[in-house]
């Protein structure tokens, strides 16, 4: 997520909370009709980190998380957040419209979409009437809720603490998330009830009863957080998450994309002397050129590390973690998503051409790509740093058209 003042340009914005244990179609038909209900500008989903009213299991949350990324990926005025995810401590609803504040302007409103069941308790929470004043909240229902006890108790909201509390019926919400893990325990299909893509992430990482997967992102996250600053690691978890959005809109495989992105840079802490170690270690050939550019030899070693040691045996994926910097000619279609991605991740800094390299990217990833060369390199140059072949080599190849369209 980018740093403060996010959602500057922004005049109506909502925030979607919840656990999505898993997420289903039934919240993303809830986020979509109140967007247009209310002429929302962006919708964030916000999975609960440690919830304050109920137990949360720490293990579950990077899978939450990119389920709730794989679901929104299609549409364009969705994103995700890991606000609540990352927060130590307690997570109350009032520090997370807080810390939206912060990022907006003054005049900008701020929905917060909650099911009916949770307006009877909204004033339980913390610092309610204070909250009530930073936002407005859209109590979503189910058909054959009780609307006229919902409405008692708005009105009374509305008028007795000045609270902005409106509600709206949605068919979908007959949809749980209780139901879709009691319907994989006992090996029932989640078909149409949840996105494609977090059924096959279901069915692929074994949750809920579900058989198990060779891949275990909460392993991979751990194992980092010990190698990486935290600053790394938040560049990482950016890049996995633009990873996957991209993948998303060229049709490639979204759990292999989020794997390659969350291991791009796993060799990057070390230092120059250990990676040169590490690279003796695993065969890691250097050049002349590596030896004189160490940043570059991440990649590579990172290549190497994820086979040795985070049990990587996709070879599509072990090229796009060590071509990740350097680039090279005739690149698959993931290399090419991990190289953009590496490139435009939310959290980068601004510098010249980033904003247009973002807009290529998701017109003609190949075009990004040679643009993305382009700036690279000239960088360097006028750095006066060695420029490795294999980056010279992928420029005059996507300057002169030799790509074919994946």
């Amino acid at each position: 997520m980018k740093e403060l003042a996010q959602y500057k340009d922004y005049k109506r914005i909502a925030v979607m909370g919840g656990s999505f244990n898993p997420i289903h179609n039934g919240h993303l038909v809830a986020a979509e009709v109140v967007r247009q209900e209310f002429g929302i500008e962006r919708v964030i989903f916000i999975p609960t980190g440690n919830a304050s009213h109920k137990k949360s299991d720490p293990m579950y949350n990077e899978h939450r998380y990119l389920m709730t990324v794989l679901a929104t990926a299609a549409n364009p005025n969705f994103e995700v957040s890991r606000m609540e995810i990352d927060r130590a401590g307690k997570s109350y609803t009032i520090d997370t419209i807080g810390e939206l504040r912060k990022q907006c302007d003054d005049d900008c409103e701020i929905y917060f979409i909650t099911g009916a069941d949770a307006i009877d308790e909204i004033l339980t929470w913390k610092d309610p009437e204070k909250l009530l004043s930073m936002c407005r909240f859209v109590a979503v229902t189910r058909p054959g809720y009780d609307k006229t006890r919902l409405k008692a108790t708005i009105d009374t909201i509305n008028t007795k603490y000045k609270g902005n509390v409106e509600f709206l019926e949605i068919p979908a919400l007959s949809i749980s998330s209780t139901d879709v893990r009691n319907r994989v325990a006992v090996g029932k299909t989640i078909k149409y009830i949840v996105p494609e893509p977090v059924e096959s992430y279901i069915l692929k990482f074994g949750l809920y009863g579900g058989r198990p997967s060779a891949l275990k992102t909460d392993d991979i996250n751990k194992k980092l957080l010990a190698v990486l600053t935290p600053k790394r690691f938040k560049h990482t978890r950016g890049v996995a998450q633009e990873a996957v959005r991209l993948a998303k809109r060229y049709g490639a495989d979204t759990e292999k994309a989020y794997i390659a992105g969350l291991l791009h840079d796993c060799a990057k802490c070390y230092t120059d002397k250990e990676k040169i170690a590490l690279c003796e270690k695993y065969n890691v050939p250097l050049d002349d050129i590596l030896f004189k550019q160490p940043d570059l030899v991440h990649s590579f070693l990172g290549a190497a590390l994820a086979k040795a040691e985070y049990g990587i045996e996709d070879e599509d994926i072990i090229n796009a973690i060590a071509y990740h910097t350097t680039g090279r000619k005739d690149m698959s279609l993931l290399e090419k998503i991990i190289y953009i991605a590496d490139y435009i991740e939310p959290n980068r800094e601004a510098f010249d051409g980033l904003e247009e390299i973002r807009k290529l990217a998701y017109e003609d990833i190949d075009k990004a790509v040679e643009f993305s060369l382009e700036n690279t390199i000239g960088y360097n140059v006028n750095k006066k740093r060695i420029i490795h072949p294999l980056s010279m080599e992928a420029l005059e190849y996507y300057r002169e058209g030799n790509n074919e369209k994946q």
